[in-house]
């Protein structure tokens, strides 16, 4: 058991039988009244994101996930392939719990699965993917120094906001949790 007031971004938690990782908290003391902490928390099976208030001291049950290292292989119609990189073991994973993990995996990738007693929660990417621009505009000499921005498609079908002087078959740095344009690789 954890007390509510010992929370920290990213701990995963287990309330009322649900997996929930903690997005953010903030400690509100009213004049008057009761102290108590907001929580803004995102389920670990569906997705879904929900703010929850506990009473100050409160107890929580801290959830032990597993996370495993395993290698993106391919797709299998509607479920998507990982093998442990330890056991060779592999997981299969429906398109549809991992719908915004799958605009940056591409074959062969190493990323983090999240296990909780045996069952697979979802996949962990890592803060920066490096994938290959496959489609954009051609870059005009003289517009790298205006700032602005055009679109472009990625390897995996990701479209981002890239500046003018990218071009086609340029490796890009993409952050993860925002899928922005970071840099060339």
């Amino acid at each position: 058991m954890i007390s509510v007031n010992d929370f920290k971004t990213g701990l995963t938690i287990e309330v009322d039988g649900s997996l929930w990782r903690v997005l953010d908290f903030q400690h509100v003391k009213p004049g008057k009244g009761a102290a108590f902490v907001r929580s803004k928390l995102r389920n670990l099976r569906n997705g879904a994101i929900q703010e929850k208030t506990f009473r100050a001291g409160e107890k929580v049950e801290k959830a032990q996930i597993d996370n495993r290292k395993m290698q993106y292989l391919y797709a299998s119609g509607d479920n998507h392939v990982f093998m442990d990189m330890e056991s060779y073991e592999q997981v299969e994973l429906p398109a549809s719990s991992i719908e915004y993990e799958l605009k940056f995996l591409k074959e062969n990738m190493e990323v983090q699965i999240m296990m909780f007693n045996y069952e697979t929660l979802g996949v962990e990417l890592p803060n920066n993917v490096i994938l290959e621009v496959t489609e954009t505009e051609p870059g005009i000499k003289g517009d790298t120094s205006s700032g602005g921005t055009k679109s472009a498609t990625l390897e995996t079908g990701l479209s981002v906001q890239v500046p003018f002087f990218i071009n086609q078959g340029d490796k890009l740095i993409i952050n993860t949790t925002d899928g922005s344009y970071v840099s060339r690789a």
